[in-house]
């Protein structure tokens, strides 16, 4: 599917992609790589917030499931995602693109609060804006946090760049049989239990109109080719919503 001219979008990655090929922690040359596909596409003019998980530092979910009190672990997960955040500002300011962190947590030491309208003038004056700390509460996700952020930024889609080139019916992992979606909806993706995005973050996002393009960000310039119209993605979306069609 041809994608549409986007002005502005959010691109949410999961915290293990910046392990690169390590196991634990931020591989910091992986993060440069990324960094660098983030910029290129920057350069054609788009406007991009970044929204980062933790998963390669901590997890909340895991730290309940091995009896640590959820909202505790919750908030751990929420730092996890401020250093994420740090590093990849690291980088892209390395690149020379001026980058801002707004975390939902306040730490005024090392980035600012979550202030919309600060993220917007930001934006205005070309720096990138990564939103850390998820909604700010325990007991919702990053990608709750993603989709949140999207819709307050009014953003024209939210990318979620993961390990695998779309959406399947299966884990294409463990089932050669997997069917990959081009296009899928957003009511069969929350019927079906399909591992897009949790579920409410999947449902703010069809409340909001904000169609979620998932593709695989391990593959070099995919971000790009995605843009371009040339990469292999899922499209979630209204399937009545001509803008994606």
């Amino acid at each position: 599917m041809a994608l549409p001219q986007f002005k502005r979008i959010l691109l949410k990655l999961s915290g293990e992609v910046l392990m690169g090929e390590q196991q634990f922690g931020i591989d910091t040359a992986y993060v440069d790589r990324l960094a660098a596909e983030v910029v290129a596409v920057k350069q054609t003019g788009l406007e991009i917030c970044l929204v980062i998980g933790g998963g390669n530092i901590f997890r909340g979910m895991a730290g309940a499931a091995s009896g640590m009190d959820r909202a505790q672990a919750d908030y751990m997960g929420m730092l996890a995602t401020v250093m994420n955040a740090l590093a990849m500002q690291s980088s892209l300011e390395k690149l020379g693109v001026a980058t801002r962190v707004q975390s939902a947590v306040q730490m005024d030491t090392v980035c600012e609060p979550v202030i919309r309208r600060r993220a917007e003038r930001h934006l205005a004056k070309g720096r990138i804006v990564i939103f850390a700390a998820g909604v700010g509460s325990p007991y919702f996700t990053t990608d709750s946090g993603a989709a949140l952020r999207a819709a307050e930024m009014k953003c024209d889609a939210l990318f979620k760049g993961t390990s695998v080139d779309g959406v399947y019916d299966a884990d294409p992992k463990h089932d050669s049989n997997a069917k990959r979606y081009d296009v899928v909806d957003y009511d069969t993706v929350l019927a079906e239990n399909l591992k897009v995005m949790d579920a409410s973050a999947v449902a703010l996002c069809r409340d909001n109109s904000i169609p979620i393009i998932v593709f695989s960000i391990r593959e070099e310039g995919n971000l790009a080719r995605v843009l371009e119209g040339n990469g292999v993605q899922t499209v979630v979306c209204d399937t009545t919503d001509q803008r994606t069609g």
